[in-house]
């Protein structure tokens, strides 16, 4: 059943991310790869979401998946079956996203490690490329989801630079 009961809609958004990090592809790579390393970065801030489901199965074929609730009650779940995987190299994986139990979209991204200068220093250049169908007039369509991975880049660089 949709927020907007009897409007049935579908709105695309495409978005490309590019950091430069410095630190080498592997160590990026494994950031996204360890669910230890992972679950230290890859979600909403504790003082805000409670998180009460959290699985990953990182391979080809896996499964993912992140539950949270927010202070204000709402939920959002995060469901990604990973579709590619080259050590150190890429990551393909496709998403559904949930808010309140309500499929809110569903999302291909791919994350590439490329072997960069950064700094003077071998790096990574890590470039996100994420491509979404959201439904039925969800006010966090894409630009809402661009700003949400932008902050996800973020929290994955202070996580590296430890």
């Amino acid at each position: 059943m949709s927020t907007n009961a009897g409007t049935r809609s579908v709105t695309h958004h495409s978005f490309t991310i590019e950091r430069d990090l410095p630190h080498a592809p592997a160590r990026v790579f494994a950031a996204w790869a360890d669910p230890k390393a992972k679950a230290a970065w890859f979600g909403a801030p504790k003082s805000v979401c409670t998180e009460l489901i959290r699985e990953q199965d990182f391979k080809v074929g896996g499964k993912e998946r992140l539950r949270g609730e927010w202070n204000n009650g709402r939920t959002s779940d995060f469901h990604c079956v990973y579709q590619d995987i080259v050590p150190d190299r890429r990551i393909v994986y496709s998403y559904n996203m949930y808010v309140n139990d309500e499929k809110l979209s569903v999302s291909l991204a791919t994350i590439e490690f490329e072997p960069a200068k950064v700094g003077g220093k071998a790096g990574t250049t890590l470039i996100l490329t994420e491509q979404g169908a959201y439904f039925d007039g969800h006010q966090d369509g894409g630009p809402g989801r661009e700003q949400g991975t932008r902050g996800l880049v973020e929290m994955l660089a202070k996580f590296l630079d430890g």
